[in-house]
Formats: structure tokens, sequence, C-alpha cells
């Protein structure tokens, strides 16, 4: 059962810093691109940030300078460093794989449970 773990969210005031993780697990034999989603309250869900599994990246013009995506396929995790903070910011972020697992010809779609980022003095 493939499984994907977020962490890092929390609280911080505008400006600030916080870096989330997003670690995959499971029968999983490659994973080809992953992604940061986010969903503010009475919103729907939006694209953050995206990277291929060479490294390409793609951001929405809101985060651009601000936010990065990387990733370590050694570890099957994903990473948003989320810098200069801003209230417009709070949302529960959520991460996503797009995967192949064993005797599977198909690619796979995963999400993460979502981790909470508020950004409020």
């Amino acid at each position: 059962q493939v499984q994907l773990v977020e962490s890092g969210g929390g609280l911080v005031q505008p400006g600030g810093s916080l870096r989330l993780s997003c670690a995959a697990s499971g029968s999983i034999v490659s994973i080809n691109h992953m992604a940061w989603y986010r969903q503010a309250p009475g919103k729907q869900r939006e694209l953050v940030a995206t990277i291929t599994s060479g490294g390409s990246t793609n951001y929405v013009d809101s985060v651009k300078g601000r936010f990065t995506i990387s990733r370590d396929n050694a570890k099957l995790t994903v990473y948003l460093q989320m810098d200069i903070l801003k209230p417009e910011n709070t949302a529960v972020y959520y991460c996503y794989a797009n995967l192949r697992e064993p005797l599977s010809f198909y690619s796979a779609s995963y999400w993460g449970q979502g981790t909470q980022v508020t950004v409020s003095s």
C-alpha cells in the first residue's frame, strides 16, 4: 500500500518561512512527477508547484521567487520551501505523486493527507 506522509506545517508570522516534506512509502517502482497543491477555506484546491523526475519545476505565478520545490529521489521525498510567507498563503497543503507500482503497466496518482499552514501575526 502506497502512502504519502506530509510534515512541516504550522503557524508562522508574515515574512517567515516553512519547509514542507512529503515522503512516499510502500511498493513503488518509480515516481514520475510530484507536486504540491493547496486548498484555502472556501476555495478550490489549486496547484502550487510541480517537479518532474528529472528535476524540472513549475510554479503558480503567485509563489514564484518565494517557494522552491525539490525532491530527493533516493528518499522518495518531495519538499516545498516557502519563504516570505503571506497571510494569503494560509491553506491546507497537499502533496501529490504520480508513480508506478510493481506489476502495473499504468501509473497511479496518490495524495497525502494534508498539512495546515497558517500565516498570521
